[in-house]
């Protein structure tokens, strides 16, 4: 079988978490399998793209192998990358087609002269935005999800959320030893925009007494209710897990600064300062609050992290190979499968705060089957 020469690029792009590395290493290990020229009579080349999309806007098309843009992945290469966190291509927030700033025709002449037929993009909503835009400009894009907050659409899981649960509860395992030995209450901050899933999984993962999240907005009464409801029946210390982009009734988002990104985001923060203040003096019971921040995206990618990045980059080169491009890897019902981009952007995956989440408690639901489900079901 006559063998075609393609050459491909991945890159990673947004916030780093674990599970890009793995994704990275599987992505290439499957491109360059010994078995695909003879198989599928088609040779894959595989280029890392350094710090995502500004990578290809940066990089000087006729030096790429001397640019510290562009460099050559090979199986060697990236043998050992699936055990360590972050992102060895390394990422950044670049949009090339922010409004303020158009740099989408520099983008696609680079992807011309570098001769890339096809490109891998690694990241979420904002990255698989830009991968969407290209795919309509006929570059030849497959997307693979990655978001802490997994909140994208179409797909049961993205790269990097069970790493960053397990971070949360050893954080606030370790937690509980200070806040007991002092009887505090511990209000820790979680990433969470607005999504509530690492908030509410992390909450529930680590039995804090109430979780609060962007889905729905909480009262300051009823959480200095319930905080002072514990504490008569017996707590000695309370931990209480909100999210970043969770508020009370009738406040705006917290806020860092004004400053936004090329993507037009704010960076959010300070509600958990807010609201340890707020408890504080409302119960006169000392209040402590700790954000996480960057902790959670941090550390080597747990086993779940390991063995999705590696099914979703061979799922990735398998769309490669079947020329199925303008969509996004996916794991649905216990399936790997693929979507199109463009049913992914713009839609966000949020809790049901009527399903999902105890609006009474501010905690996770106590109630799990659903009325049909325990019905008996007649026999013949």
């Amino acid at each position: 079988m006559a063998k075609r020469k393609s050459r491909i690029g991945i890159l990673t792009g947004g916030g780093d978490c674990a599970g890009l590395n793995p994704a990275i290493k599987w992505v290439v290990k499957t491109a360059l399998d010994e078995r695909l020229p003879r198989e599928q009579g088609i040779q894959y080349e595989v280029m890392g793209i350094r710090d995502g999309w500004k990578g290809l806007i940066s990089v000087d098309p006729t030096a790429p192998y001397r640019s510290e843009h562009i460099t050559p992945l090979n199986s060697e290469v990236v043998r050992t990358w699936d055990r360590f966190g972050g992102t060895q291509l390394g990422t950044s927030r670049t949009n090339p087609y922010n409004p303020k700033d158009d740099r989408s025709k520099t983008l696609l002449s680079n992807i011309e002269k570098l001769g890339l037929e096809a490109i891998v993009a690694i990241g979420g909503d904002d990255t698989l935005g830009v991968a969407c835009r290209l795919s309509q400009a006929g570059v030849n894009v497959v997307g693979i999800p990655k978001t802490i907050d997994k909140d994208l659409p179409e797909t049961d899981y993205t790269l990097g959320f069970e790493t960053a649960l397990t971070i949360i509860t050893e954080d606030v395992d370790k937690l509980r030893t200070t806040a007991a030995s002092h009887q505090r209450i511990f209000v820790v901050e979680t990433m969470g925009r607005h999504a509530g899933w690492l908030a509410l999984e992390g909450g529930e993962s680590s039995g804090a007494f109430i979780i609060l999240i962007p889905e729905h907005d909480f009262s300051l009464e009823k959480v200095n209710q319930l905080v002072l409801e514990g504490r008569r029946a017996g707590a000695r210390y309370d931990i209480i897990l909100v999210a970043e982009g969770a508020k009370p009734v009738g406040y705006p988002d917290f806020v860092k600064g004004a400053k936004e990104d090329s993507f037009g985001h704010k960076a959010l923060g300070g509600i958990a300062d807010f609201l340890a203040g707020e408890i504080q003096q409302a119960t006169k019971i000392e209040t402590r609050s700790i954000v996480l921040s960057h902790l959670q995206r941090g550390g080597a990618p747990c086993a779940y992290d390991r063995r999705m990045g590696r099914y979703f980059g061979i799922a990735a080169v398998d769309l490669l190979v079947r020329g199925d491009f303008g969509k996004m890897v996916s794991y649905k019902g216990g399936q790997i499968t693929a979507v199109p981009l463009e049913a992914v952007i713009g839609r966000l995956s949020l809790v049901n705060a009527e399903t999902q989440y105890d609006i009474d408690t501010y905690n996770g639901r106590r109630t799990i089957l659903r009325p049909e489900s325990l019905r008996v079901k007649p026999h013949g």
